[in-house]
């Protein structure tokens, strides 16, 4: 054994009273950082160490060189002695027991990891940088190699982080209470990444908590493991800057947005059943979407949660991408791959609530943390989750964090913000007597209507290529407006009028539709005052409610006809497009999240042909700027044929400055029109561009020869055309 030289001589110095030995073998010291590590007395140093299982402990410097034998003190494996050291500095131990010998980096001879500064940020809301302190993060600190963690757990008596790397024993991390802001940290040194770990928390009561995983984890065990796992940073090689450039520099409500929306475990799967990972759907669901024309893809909630039917809306990982796809590095490259191809990424994000899995997040430090501690506005009764205290501090910056996080790291384009009237009324879904008014008597969450404004500002201002798109189904105003003219901030949002109003008509016989003409003109007298998308989302084709296909009324070829002639009519319609998976090609049965796509059905001719009119009218949308340039302002939109209700027919003209305009027709009955007038803004040649029932699409191949012609008639100028049967025309100016 090689003998440390110029030990100094101190008594008694470094030896500490039985109950304090007591506190740290039991885990329930207030402070070890007092008692454990390097400490200075006197003149001379001491070191005091917890190894359990250990019978001898040898303090050593981080070079290897031996500072001293320490004495046990307990036979648990408390262990304190003096050092040969001159100033307070990081000491390893080489532990021995019988013939095993292993070496201890201290993490109670480390410094803290944060500073003052973190922490007045951390309690002002304006830190937004949160996810490179907070969670698990591989640093260099004093010398040495591991993992600082630090977790927000104001109101504990004591927090460990626990995991593979010291056998889950609470008692071997215990971290360092910051009063200033609540959090708890510590250096881990020599963990490495790719480790369990969760949070050990002793409420203010003393009692023990369920592991908690750590909310900014930033990678997850594979359900129905819980842990958390200590990740690298992302060292992902972007390629994107053309894509990012691209939208920093467009106004969104001019550029064309038809987003796929999909369900990432069940697009679609292994021949065994089981999930593709990401450079799996990187290899066939970016080529699918540039081939049919689609600018997005949004994807279901791909944060980490531990119910597969919850679809992803109950996560209890804001900040980690779900284990079921694998690291978060293939998600990141999944990103890059569609920005390659000009595809942007949306992320349906969920700041509303969280599940009450004990792991979570609900009583996190054994108080209503994150939550609302009184029911009637910490819990929902439609989904029995917790609903995140929106006039709290550090809750709003942890859920602004996160939405910066995604936009930094992942480089995503959008958020689609899950539901939006839920936060925006205190009484939403609540009987009389089950909410609490605000401080004005009103029904209006003013907390959340803050941290929403708070969001888009913060969102917007650092990350402008990045859109949010709200799902909010009420009459709130400005949701898409300014925050400077008292909206919410948002860019766009779903327009759920349009899709219950049209898929009310559409559902319904064709002889009957001439009593509810009003159903679809109604629109056109609010289709301005948002920023709206136009979703026939994954709610529409669940829960009883069949798929679109199956909505159509008719027999099959009827149904068939119906979906084309309404599809068109949508993307003639002002508005960006949202379409969830599996409707592009008219898939019968209703979506489930447990298998794939009936992709069998792209063998049969008029499902086939249900895709390439998805695609042709993507394409279409696309390249025909009056369609898009102008989906948000009134003066890009103009009646043709308002109030033919006994014929069902609709018609309008889409129009952008110095642009083409495109006439936009559609027959909502099987009748088979020729010869109906039509008014058109200038005289001449006409041509069709999109027939929905065309022979390609799988329709009767009934149209107008490709073109029409407009006649000036003293003033008025018109033109005669067909109308087939259960079909939407476009027509544009052939000068």
């Amino acid at each position: 054994m090689k003998t440390p030289k110029n030990v100094p001589e101190v008594k008694l110095s470094w030896e500490i009273s039985a109950d304090e030995i007591a506190a740290i073998l039991a885990g329930s010291h207030s402070n070890p950082f007092a008692v454990l590590g390097v400490h200075q007395a006197g003149d001379a140093f001491v070191a005091r160490c917890f190894i359990p299982g250990a019978e001898e402990a040898t303090a050593m410097a981080l070079d290897g060189g031996v500072i001293g034998e320490l004495k046990q003190l307990h036979a648990d494996g408390f262990f304190a002695g003096p050092v040969s050291l001159t100033k307070l500095q990081p000491v390893r131990y080489r532990a021995r027991r019988g013939d095993a010998e292993w070496a201890v980096t201290d993490p109670y001879s480390f410094g803290p990891v944060l500073g003052p500064m973190d922490d007045y940020f951390a309690r002002q809301g304006s830190h937004l940088r949160l996810f490179d302190k907070m969670g698990a993060h591989l640093i260099k600190h004093d010398g040495a190699q591991g993992i600082h963690f630090a977790v927000w757990a104001p109101n504990a008596q004591r927090v460990s982080v626990v995991g593979d790397f010291n056998n889950w024993d609470g008692r071997r991390h215990v971290m360092r209470f910051r009063s200033d802001s609540g959090i708890w940290e510590i250096f881990a040194p020599d963990v490495p990444i790719g480790v369990a770990y969760k949070f050990e928390i002793r409420g203010q009561d003393g009692v023990l908590l369920p592991l908690k995983a750590d909310p900014f984890a930033r990678r997850s065990e594979l359900r129905p493991k819980t842990a958390s796992i200590t990740a690298a940073d992302l060292e992902q090689e972007w390629e994107d800057e053309a894509h990012l450039k691209h939208w920093r520099e467009t106004d969104k409500r001019r550029q064309p947005i038809s987003i796929y929306e999909v369900h990432a475990a069940s697009w679609r799967r292994r021949d065994d059943g089981t999930m593709l990972s990401w450079d799996e759907l990187a290899s066939s669901l970016i080529p699918y979407c540039a081939d049919m024309g689609f600018t997005h893809i949004e994807f279901l909630p791909i944060t980490e949660h531990p119910y597969d039917p919850s679809w992803g809306y109950q996560t209890t990982g804001l900040y980690a991408p779900t284990a079921r796809f694998g690291e978060p590095e293939g998600f990141a490259r999944f990103v890059n791959g569609c920005h390659k191809v000009g595809i942007g990424v949306i992320l349906d994000w969920v700041p509303a609530h969280f599940p009450t899995d004990e792991h979570g997040l609900g009583w996190f430090d054994g108080t209503a943390l994150y939550e609302h501690e009184d029911p009637r506005k910490g819990f929902h009764p439609d989904w029995s989750t917790a609903i995140y205290n929106f006039g709290r501090t550090e809750v709003v910056s942890y859920l602004v964090n996160n939405a910066l996080y995604w936009a930094e790291k992942f480089h995503l384009d959008g958020l689609r913000v899950d539901a939006v009237a839920s936060m925006l009324y205190l009484d939403y879904s609540r009987k009389h007597g089950e909410w609490i008014p605000n401080e004005y008597g009103g029904n209006e969450n003013l907390e959340a209507v803050r941290f929403l404004q708070d969001l888009n500002t913060r969102i917007y201002g650092n990350h402008s290529n990045v859109m949010t798109i709200a799902e909010e189904s009420t009459s709130w105003p400005k949701v898409s407006q300014p925050v400077h003219e008292g909206g919410l901030g948002f860019g766009f949002k779903w327009n759920m009028g349009f899709m219950h109003d049209t898929l009310s008509y559409m559902s319904r016989d064709p002889i009957h539709r001439r009593h509810h003409h009003n159903e679809l003109t109604f629109g056109l007298l609010y289709a301005y005052s948002e920023n709206f998308v136009l979703p026939l989302s994954h709610d529409e084709v669940v829960h009883g409610k069949g798929s679109l296909i199956a909505k159509m009324p008719g027999d099959d070829w009827q149904k068939f006809a119906n979906l084309r002639a309404y599809y068109a009519y949508m993307w003639g319609y002002p508005g960006k497009k949202l379409l969830f998976m599996g409707q592009e090609f008219a898939q019968w049965s209703e979506w489930s999240e447990a298998k794939s796509l009936d992709w069998n059905l792209l063998q049969y001719r008029m499902h086939e042909g249900m895709r390439r009119l998805v695609r042709d009218l993507n394409f279409t949308y696309r390249s025909k700027p009056a369609l898009h340039e102008r989906d948000c302002e009134g003066e890009g939109f103009e009646w043709l044929v308002a109030d033919d209700h006994q014929n069902s027919v609709f018609a309008w003209l889409r129009k952008a400055p110095g642009q083409k305009p495109v006439a936009v027709i559609t027959n909502f009955t099987p009748v088979y029109r020729e010869n109906y007038t039509i008014r058109l803004p200038s005289a001449g040649r006409w041509r069709e561009i999109l027939n929905t029932d065309a022979d390609i699409y799988g329709g009767s191949g009934k149209g107008n020869g490709g073109r029409v012609q407009a006649v000036d008639a003293g003033g008025d100028i018109t033109c005669s055309i067909t109308l087939p049967p259960l079909a939407t025309i476009m027509l544009e100016p052939e000068n």
